[in-house]
C-alpha cells in the first residue's frame, strides 16, 4: 500500500470541483431539474477514483462545461 500523500493540485481539484459539484446538486435539487443533480453527483463523486491531476482537472472542467452546456434541460 502506497502511503505518500497527494499533491496540492490533486487535493485543491478534489476540494473546488467537489464545491462545485455539491452547489450544482443543491441548486438542481431546489429547482427539481435532474440534469444539475447529476452532474452535480459525478463532480463530486470522481475525484475519489481518479488520482492524477492532470486527469482530475481536464475531468472537472470538462463536467463544468457540461453543466453550462446542460442549463435549459
Amino acid at each position: 500500500m502506497d502511503m505518500t500523500l497527494p499533491s496540492p493540485g490533486v487535493l485543491f481539484a478534489g476540494l473546488f470541483f467537489g464545491l462545485i459539484g455539491s452547489v450544482a446538486f443543491l441548486y438542481g435539487k431546489k429547482q427539481a431539474r435532474f440534469s444539475p443533480m447529476a452532474i452535480g453527483v459525478a463532480l463530486c463523486a470522481y475525484p475519489y477514483f481518479v488520482s492524477a491531476a492532470w486527469l482530475l482537472w481536464g475531468i472537472g472542467f470538462a463536467l463544468c462545461a457540461a453543466l453550462y452546456y446542460f442549463r435549459d434541460y
